[in-house]
Order: structure tokens, then C-alpha cells, then sequence
């Protein structure tokens, strides 16, 4: 498996000359994008932030420029009101398909996601085209902070969606990958339905239907600290019944 190969090295992580942007969605966290971008940027000077904001009453677009205007490797799309997570991805993604980024992550902004794992994505994506961070690999649950009712949910629709789908993924429902750019260019991203924590499900479910390679990395998935989770009652229903359009789909090849 990739995460068992070498050690990463700032020299054999990826190629020279090769741009890995880093999308982050934001609706309301100006504690945390002023903290999160910097430690993006510190881990490989070949990764850029694409901060994705859906006007958020709070003000953080409007800090997020300003890490922009101090920073040519920070760009920030503003979106005019809160449309969901995969309709900020989606935006994100067109957004970089239109430059010549090689790898592209998707990535909280609420330190859930270490921004220390982005170096160990850089070196699995080389041997894989989506690489998925994994909070439930082989047995192990590397979760900090969260209720085990959370946690139980969380553990179940994983579950849920292997079997459904038919995907061996251990966590089909993360939110910290990377794909190649190949990887998207394939996908028809007009066509993506999910927009709450089920767009990771579809995602992974279209790249996967396609043919391409998708590897796995533990992760440690820490619960914010700061802000407001955006999961809702809605959000799980979605999910819930989203897996079973993804397997019709996939039995009539609409996907």
C-alpha cells in the first residue's frame, strides 16, 4: 500500500514544476482560516490554497482576501450564499481545472484535517489517482473528541455504503482526499447530485466505477475546536438514501 512505501522527502513527494491546490470551503470560520492557510503553505512550497466561501455573515471572505493580498500561493472564489459543501467543492474543482494544477485536495477548515498529513497524500497520490484519508483503516478508529454516538453513526454508514455500493473503502464518507486532476476531468461534475457528506460517497463511487486506483492513508481526525458543525438531520438523510441511487446507477452504467 502506499503508506507503507519510503518515507515522504520534500524532494520525492511529487515533481517539480507540479501544483497541488488545496480547496478549503468556509461558511462562518474566521477563528480558523487566519490559522489553518499558514499551516497549509508551511508543509510543501508546491502546495496553494483555493479558500471557497459562501459569504459568511461572519466576515471570513473578507480575511481570507487579505491572506490572498499577502500571499500569491492563497486565492479565494466567494460564492453569493451558503449553497452546501459539495456545491462549494464543485466550484472548487472547476475553478482549478480551468489552471494547470496537477493534484487537487479537498479539506476542512476547522483543523479536523492535520494540515501535517498533506505531505503523506502528496507521496500515496504518486502511486494512486484519489487518495482518501481514513479515520477507520484496518480495524483502527483514529478519531479524538468526538460522542460516541457520533462515532457509532459515523462507523455504521461507512458500513452501510460498502455494502450498499460495493466499494471496500474503510471511511467512503471522509472529507480529506486528493485527486489527480485526471480523476475529475473524467468525472462529469454537472452531473454530481450530493451535496452534504454524501458528495464524498459519490465522489470516491464515480472515480471508482472509472477505473481508477484509490488508496487509502490513515488519518488522525481530530472534532473542531472552534465554530459550529454543519451536520444535520437533512445531511444523513441524503446520505442515507443516496448510496442506493449510486448502486442504480451503477447497475444501468449512468454514472
Amino acid at each position: 500500500m502506499p503508506d507503507k512505501q519510503t518515507p515522504w522527502s520534500p524532494q520525492a513527494a511529487v515533481p517539480e514544476g507540479e501544483r497541488a491546490l488545496v480547496i478549503v470551503p468556509t461558511y462562518n470560520e474566521r477563528e480558523n482560516i487566519t490559522r489553518i492557510v499558514p499551516r497549509i503553505l508551511a508543509e510543501d512550497s508546491r502546495l496553494e490554497v483555493l479558500v471557497v466561501d459562501d459569504n459568511s455573515p461572519d466576515g471570513t471572505g473578507q480575511l481570507a482576501d487579505q491572506l490572498a493580498a499577502a500571499d500569491s500561493r492563497v486565492h479565494v472564489l466567494h460564492r453569493p450564499g451558503k449553497a452546501g459543501l459539495g456545491r462549494a467543492y464543485l466550484a472548487g474543482f472547476e475553478w482549478a481545472l480551468q489552471r494547470d494544477y496537477a493534484y487537487i485536495f479537498e479539506m476542512d477548515a476547522d483543523f479536523s484535517h492535520d494540515p501535517a498529513h498533506l505531505t503523506e497524500f502528496l507521496h500515496a497520490v504518486q502511486d494512486a489517482d484519489l487518495v482518501l484519508g481514513s479515520r477507520y483503516r484496518e480495524g483502527r478508529v483514529t478519531v479524538v473528541n468526538w460522542p460516541m454516538s457520533r462515532l457509532l453513526l459515523s462507523y455504521a454508514a461507512n458500513i452501510y455504503a460498502r455494502v450498499v455500493t460495493g466499494m471496500h473503502l474503510g471511511d467512503g464518507t471522509g472529507g480529506f482526499k486528493c485527486f489527480r486532476r485526471k480523476v475529475l476531468e473524467a468525472i462529469p461534475l454537472d452531473q454530481v447530485k450530493s451535496n452534504g457528506y454524501a458528495f464524498q460517497i459519490e465522489m470516491s463511487y464515480r472515480a471508482w466505477k472509472r477505473g481508477f486506483r484509490i488508496a487509502e492513508i490513515p488519518i488522525v481526525f481530530n472534532d473542531r475546536t472552534e465554530g459550529e458543525s454543519k451536520m444535520s438531520k437533512r445531511i444523513v438523510r441524503e446520505a442515507v438514501w443516496m448510496v442506493w441511487r449510486l448502486r442504480w446507477w451503477g447497475m444501468t452504467g449512468r454514472y
